[in-house]
C-alpha cells in the first residue's frame, strides 16, 4: 500500500518558512552535497502529490510556466480558485483529507504520496492516522519564527527513528516513522 509521506526541510528551531512564505534562508543551501541524490531517490518512490493552497501559489510565483512535475499527479487543497499550468496534471479541491485518501493512493499506482506542504496540511494527515513517515532535513539556520514544521493541537506518541545521515553544509536528514498509537 502506498505509504505517506512528509517530506520536508526546516530550519533548526523547527520552521518551514518564515511569516511571509520566504524561503531565501533554505535556497542559499541549493546544491549542497547529498542533496540532489536525496531528492531524487526519494521522487523516483513517489506516485502522487499532495499540497496546500499557499505552496501551490508559491510554486506558481517562482516558478512560473514551469510545472515542477509534470509526470506525477498532483492533488492542491485550496479554497481558491486557480488555473493549472500547461502539462500539469492537477486537481483542485476542497474538505478533509480523509475524504481524498483514497483518492491519491489510487492516482499513487502503489508507489508512494508527497505531501509536499505546508505544515498545516501534514498536520491534518497526521492528525487524522493518515501521516506514515516525516523525512526532514534540518537546514542550519534558526529563523525565530516563521511557519511551523507540523503545527499540531497536541503532543505525538514518540516518533520511531529509522534513520539519519549528514548531509553537505552541515544538514543531517531524519527519517521518522509516525506511530499510530
Amino acid at each position: 500500500m502506498s505509504r505517506i509521506q512528509y517530506f520536508v526541510a526546516a530550519s533548526l528551531d523547527g520552521f518551514i518558512a518564515t511569516s511571509t512564505d520566504d524561503l531565501g534562508w533554505l535556497l542559499q543551501f541549493d546544491g549542497f552535497e547529498g542533496g540532489k541524490e536525496s531528492y531524487e531517490t526519494f521522487m523516483a518512490g513517489v506516485g502522487c502529490i499532495v499540497m496546500g493552497g499557499a505552496t501551490y501559489a508559491w510554486l506558481m510565483e517562482h516558478e512560473p510556466g514551469n510545472w515542477p512535475y509534470p509526470d506525477t499527479p498532483c492533488y492542491v487543497f485550496t479554497r481558491h480558485e486557480h488555473q493549472a499550468p500547461p502539462g500539469a496534471d492537477l486537481t483542485f479541491v476542497r474538505g478533509s483529507v480523509n475524504e481524498f485518501v483514497a483518492d491519491f493512493r489510487a492516482d499513487a499506482g502503489g508507489k508512494n504520496v508527497w505531501v509536499v506542504g505546508g505544515g498545516d496540511l501534514a498536520a491534518q494527515f497526521a492528525d487524522a492516522g493518515l501521516l506514515d513517515e516525516l523525512i526532514l532535513s534540518v537546514i542550519p539556520v534558526v529563523l525565530g519564527d516563521g511557519k511551523r514544521l507540523l503545527p499540531l493541537t497536541g503532543p505525538t506518541p514518540p516518533l520511531e527513528l529509522t534513520a539519519s545521515r549528514a548531509l553537505g553544509r552541515g544538514i543531517v536528514e531524519l527519517r521518522y516513522q509516525l506511530s499510530r498509537g
